[in-house]
């Protein structure tokens, strides 16, 4: 909620204090950049010490700071500081927070435990810009006093964390120096169903842009600024509202094939989108995205910690988050290239295009009901 409540302001809010559309895009990409690298060092520095609590608090602590910085100094070099600190918060906590998760459930119940999170991650995502449209309603302009009120669900999370305990580590750690790169081997190390299903999930992330370019193409088809608004806030609370049941059936039905599933309604959405010219078949089409992503993220991370060793969790988790956020740079910028060389109708139905044909790689990869691990966490066997 503290996060996205800011999410559809930021922009107008650096405008107004005098940044660029050009250096709007350069925090942002520099921002998501270092989360993303981050997340793969935190979650193996979290697998050495055998430790989550810590990153957890950190993260969320260092994330709730950064949102009064940015509205008690404008320096561009301060916001270029508040924004960074936010995006490292998340760094240090994603790896470590979804190990926590993994070790909660069991291979059986991964889709439910990821999937409940999605939910209440999304439904954060729903009541964030509602209070944020309500409150500028009645304070128009007013962007700062925002940024200070975000600090309060962004300190309730921190005062949460309190609550939680490590569990108890009996195995003697040896110090092992970590340079910040060095997860990056766990790629050579890691299982090669790992290596398989990540392969695929990378090349699905290198075509998922930014749901900014599906707001434009609704703009773009001339339907109103608070229309656009409420439809994003309704495709984040059908996101919410699906993402704990879509988990508990895949853990019944299979994570692969429900994940398959999300990425064929993904296709579906980017097809009509692309062809597309009136307001109530977007409603529809924000509604089958909604689904798409209640099907797939929870369950896309099930899946990898299915098919990782227990310690090594947070560190398979955080590698594939870190090179997801790279991949997903370079995806909003190829979809902006094709859209401003061939149109917003190419640029979708590309999209649409190469995730059809993904699902033929993800079809050929093994789901992780196919493995097991052993009694004593060793590494995974064929289950037959």
């Amino acid at each position: 909620m503290a996060s996205e409540m800011l999410y559809p302001i930021m922009p107008i809010y650096l405008q107004t204090i005098g940044f660029s559309v050009v250096l709007i895009g350069i925090l942002e990409g520099l921002a998501e950049a270092t989360a993303g690298l981050s997340k793969g060092y935190f979650g193996k520095r979290s697998d050495l010490s055998s430790r989550r609590v810590p990153y957890v608090q950190a993260g969320y602590a260092f994330s709730a700071v950064s949102k009064p910085m940015m509205a008690l100094f404008t320096f561009p070099w301060w916001i270029f500081f508040a924004r960074t600190l936010d995006r490292i918060g998340k760094g240090i906590r994603t790896g470590a927070r979804d190990a926590i998760l993994s070790g909660e459930a069991s291979p059986q119940t991964k889709g439910k435990v990821f999937g409940f999170h999605r939910s209440m991650d999304t439904f954060g995502a729903v009541f964030g810009p509602a209070l944020a449209l309500l409150y500028l309603y009645f304070h128009p302009g007013d962007y700062k006093t925002l940024f200070i009120l975000a600090f309060i669900p962004g300190l309730m999370a921190v005062l949460a964390t309190l609550l939680l305990k490590d569990r108890i580590q009996r195995a003697i750690k040896v110090k092992t120096a970590t340079p910040f790169f060095s997860f990056l081997a766990y790629w050579k190390d890691s299982p090669a169903e790992y290596r398989k299903l990540v392969s695929g999930l990378l090349l699905f992330a290198l075509v998922n842009s930014s749901d900014v370019f599906l707001i434009l193409k609704a703009k773009q088809a001339g339907v109103e600024d608070s229309l656009v608004i409420g439809i994003y806030i309704f495709y984040n609370l059908v996101y919410a509202l699906f993402a704990f049941p879509l988990g508990i059936l895949a853990d019944r039905a299979g994570l692969k094939n429900v994940f398959m599933g999300g990425l064929a309604l993904f296709s579906i959405v980017y097809f009509g989108m692309a062809l597309n010219t009136h307001y109530a078949v977007f409603i529809g089409l924000f509604f089958l995205y909604g689904i798409y992503a209640a099907a797939t993220e929870g369950v896309a991370k099930a899946w990898i910690s299915n098919i990782s060793d227990k310690k090594d969790t947070a560190t398979a988790i955080g590698t594939f988050a870190g090179f997801q956020s790279i991949c997903t740079l370079l995806a909003s910028s190829i979809t902006g290239l094709i859209w401003f060389q061939f149109g917003a109708s190419a640029a979708l139905l590309s999209t649409s295009l190469v995730t059809l044909s993904l699902l033929f790689y993800f079809k050929n990869v093994p789901g992780p009901e196919k493995f097991r691990r052993t009694p004593d966490s060793s590494p995974l066997t064929p289950d037959h």
